[in-house]
């Protein structure tokens, strides 16, 4: 077949972080797999992921959909340029200094495997893993138990770790054969979502999630079960382990931490697709809350969750309000982020929303 000249950025960096999930379930032929999958050039799949991992390309990784359960915990990171912290970016998928100084962010999976690599090579005890060789990213899970700053330059190469002079006790009840069922399950929920989904009831088979203590590989587990029951059409289902996840990761790392606000994003989405609309505005609400506080107001993400109150806004009869609150952020969407797509996306929104009032002879006097 014949192969185009230039493959988009986004397919590369899509097909880099797909042999990085699959590497955590195959130590092995994770390149050929990916490249048959996809049919490509093996070759060409590993030029990719080789400049994902060197100092001249970067290569950020892109998780599918969602941030990644093994990245890493983004308090460590700094800026070696401004200094200061280098938190996750939703929108990028990646990790940005506050004062934005880089013209890109660093890709997480690309910078969590750098540390990752590390930590094996001089702390491999952090991990207590037995048969298989441990991955990277479950390495860099645990970071913040041995290293207490990560300093990132311009590349995920270009990086300085500061170890801890004791390490910090590992979690209670750290299970790495659990983890890897987790990550095993991640990298099937593409692919054979029913089969993911069998391997999670089966790591969650003895948790509570009404009762159950906050617990990060439960939370994770607990996540990807719920986003994997909404994409196969059982929301109520959803909603439980959503709401389980949400209040670990609350618990665990904070209201505004990037998990927490994945997982109240997530439960605001089952309530939504279960028809619980006024659970889903109040969840979608504090999401916007939060994001504006931590992203900033007019961040993608904060007026993309503005976008989507407005939404449901509209499906609870508040018409009105839904219009006003639309057109105030399709207008600073698009003085903000110029020639994005989500500005037509928002504004077909708003014009579906303005011919169903005018179908049903609302009289609104707002302009």
């Amino acid at each position: 077949m014949a192969f185009p000249s230039r493959y988009p950025p986004d397919l590369i960096d899509a097909v880099v972080q797909r042999v990085a999930d699959a590497r955590t379930v195959r130590a092995y032929g994770a390149v050929t797999t990916v490249a048959r999958q996809l049919n490509l050039e093996p070759r060409l799949v590993q030029k990719w992921v080789t400049k994902a991992t060197t100092p001249t390309t970067p290569g950020p990784g892109r998780p599918a959909g969602n941030p990644h359960p093994l990245y890493l915990p983004p308090r460590l990171l700094h800026c070696k340029f401004c200094h200061q912290p280098m938190p996750y970016n939703h929108l990028h998928e990646g990790h940005q200094c506050q004062q934005n100084c880089r013209p890109r962010p660093l890709g997480a999976a690309a910078l969590a495997d750098v540390v990752g690599r590390a930590i094996l090579r001089h702390a491999p005890r952090i991990l207590h893993a037995t048969g298989a060789p441990a991955p990277p990213h479950l390495a860099a899970m645990h970071a913040h138990h041995v290293l207490a700053r990560i300093t990132i330059g311009a590349t995920p190469a270009d990086i300085t770790l500061t170890w801890r002079a004791t390490p910090t006790p590992m979690a209670a009840g750290l299970n790495v054969e659990r983890v890897r069922r987790v990550a095993t399950a991640r990298g099937l929920a593409l692919t054979d979502p029913i089969r993911a989904r069998q391997l999670l009831h089966a790591s969650l088979a003895s948790v509570d999630p009404t009762t159950a203590p906050a617990e990060p590989v439960h939370a994770e587990a607990a996540a990807l079960l719920a986003e994997l029951q909404l994409r196969l059409g059982h929301p109520t289902d959803a909603i439980t382990w959503a709401t389980y996840t949400h209040h670990s990761t609350t618990h665990l790392h904070g209201p505004t931490h990037p998990r927490t606000l994945h997982a109240l994003h997530l439960l605001a989405n089952a309530h939504r697709h279960a028809g619980q609309n006024q659970r889903a505005y109040k969840h979608y609400r504090q999401l916007g809350e939060h994001l504006t506080t931590t992203a900033g107001p007019h961040a993608q993400p904060t007026l993309a969750a503005h976008a989507t109150t407005a939404l449901v806004l509209h499906t609870l009869g508040h018409c009105q309000p839904a219009r006003t609150l639309l057109a105030d952020t399709i207008a600073t969407h698009r003085r903000e982020h110029p020639d994005h797509p989500a500005t037509t996306q928002m504004t077909q929104h708003l014009t579906r929303i303005w011919d169903d009032c005018a179908a049903k002879g609302h009289q609104h006097h707002d302009i």
